[in-house]
């Protein structure tokens, strides 16, 4: 055990003698009760000292999902009460270190800051690593704005919880060894997507410094209306949803199953993250961003059949991918690039092009505004029992990005390949190592990486991580061929 005197009390968390962790930190005050649905608000200090030696609690969110046999099982329990940081910080204390801020996946709805250990991460580069729990599903991103003022925000009330647990680390990480002047944000899935929405939020743009998005889509949809359906999943009328709403169990409202995404709201993101990207120029700051090499087949688990749902969800994926775009050109011509692929393959594709189009324009349009960006994609397969077929898939590159195979009693909750490959554990030294140097200088180059180049659309050099960590010019050159039919 350890015990920390901070700005706002004392805090008691673990110390392995290399990393002290501080679990369940809060940010904010619970949003329940009468909080619901409105903007976070600042934690108070506290009397005596706090525990943080356990898991806190989860954001709402249903259980189900993409179903893995080797997948741990995530502590902390549900709870609209879920606005809570975790904390890993070397153990030595003289320069305030680099400050990794990891924002979790999930579509929106799911996922959770403990199903990561930044430990591996803060030990191995003596940085600070903070994950962080945040209001999903509708208590993070519905409209519910007709109830009143104080509720005008709500369609982003997930976003506002990441912007105020920044604002938390600009004013608190020092006490746990943390630069606040040195901050990197990165995300995977949703949560790079959250990275990206992040770029069109001017109320966040002084508390990092840095960006890192795996996997990601961007923030450019206007909000639409959704009380008709929304109403009619409940069975009552649109006069009285909202009210319900407030008033119903928690859990009552995860078990409605409405999906979400990310929106350009107008007043907290308020421009498309490629508008943000242009209108900061030089101002902005420097990305990685890519991608795994077959996305899809965690949606498909590998199956070539048709499922019912593929016909709506690749119109709607391609849509996406294309940013609104009608997507009739580059589905036929995927088809023409494809035509013995199965309806599994074809979803897989479709899922992995979305991802990858928005990913390397982003790198594009970073590097041509003036901070620099650097594309990779991530090609090592699963060689996990009972992952194999599933290629690199989605999520693949995460143990690697903590190098939690360094850890044999990590608590990270999924990895897709044997820890004790040699080639598995030499790939996760040296592409953390890289995320690390990034995070402390702004630029990954150095170590074991040969020489990866910023992204740019005379080369489009791609860094591949794979047995055999190379550079390749543009190895999307057939696809974005299609995309831009």
């Amino acid at each position: 055990m350890t015990t920390l005197a901070t700005r706002l009390g004392k805090v008691r968390g673990l110390d392995d003698g290399r990393v002290k962790t501080f679990l369940g930190v809060p940010y904010a005050e619970p949003p329940v009760g009468e909080r619901r649905f409105k903007p976070p608000v600042m934690v108070s200090a506290w009397d005596g000292t706090r525990d943080a030696t356990r898991f806190p609690n989860r954001a709402m969110q249903s259980e189900g999902g993409v179903s893995l046999q080797f997948k741990k099982p995530v502590a902390g329990e549900l709870s609209e009460d879920c606005l809570y940081l975790n904390i890993d910080t070397p153990s030595k204390t003289d320069e305030p270190r680099p400050v990794l801020f990891w924002i979790h996946g999930g579509a929106f709805v799911t996922g959770s800051a403990n199903e990561y250990d930044g430990s591996v991460l803060a030990a191995q580069g003596d940085v600070v690593v903070v994950t962080v729990n945040f209001r999903l599903g509708a208590f993070g991103f519905m409209d519910v704005s007709e109830l009143g003022a104080d509720y005008k925000d709500s369609i982003a009330n997930g976003v506002l919880d990441l912007i105020l647990s920044l604002q938390w680390v600009q004013e608190n990480i020092a006490d746990y060894g943390g630069d606040p002047d040195n901050v990197t944000i990165f995300g995977e899935s949703s949560g790079g997507s959250l990275v990206m929405g992040l770029l069109g939020a001017p109320s966040a743009d002084r508390y990092y410094h840095k960006a890192i998005a795996h996997s990601a889509t961007c923030a450019h949809r206007k909000p639409g209306d959704r009380s008709e359906s929304t109403a009619k999943r409940m069975g009552v009328s649109t006069d009285d949803y909202l009210q319900m709403l407030l008033e119903m169990p928690a859990q009552d409202i995860i078990d409605l199953d409405l999906a979400f995404g990310l929106t350009v709201d107008g007043n907290v993101i308020t421009r498309s993250s490629f508008d943000a990207i242009k209108d900061r120029g030089a101002n902005g700051v420097p990305l990685i961003t890519g991608t795994n090499q077959r996305e899809g087949t965690l949606y498909t688990q590998g199956d070539d059949a048709e499922q019912d749902h593929y016909a709506n969800f690749n119109t709607g994926l391609a849509t996406e991918m294309l940013l609104g775009g009608d997507p009739e050109n580059y589905l036929a011509a995927l088809r023409d690039a494809y035509p013995d692929a199965s309806p599994g393959k074809f979803h897989e594709l479709i899922w992995t092009d979305m991802f990858r189009r928005i990913c390397s324009r982003a790198a594009e349009a970073v590097s041509s505004s003036g901070p620099g960006a650097w594309l990779y994609r991530f090609d090592l397969p699963a060689n996990r029992p009972g992952a194999e077929r599933l290629g690199a898939t989605h999520a693949s590159e995460l143990a690697f990005t903590f190098n939690t195979f360094a850890k044999p009693d990590t608590h990270a909750s999924l990895s897709f390949h044997d820890r004790n490959d040699p080639v598995v554990q030499t790939l996760a030294k040296t592409w953390s190592d890289a995320v690390i140097r990034f995070a402390k200088t702004g630029n990954p180059n150095g170590g074991d990486l040969p020489d990866w180049p910023t992204y740019a659309s005379d080369s489009r050099n791609c860094l591949i991580l794979d047995g055999d960590v190379r550079i390749e010019p543009d190895p999307d050159r057939l696809h974005r061929s299609l995309w831009e039919k």
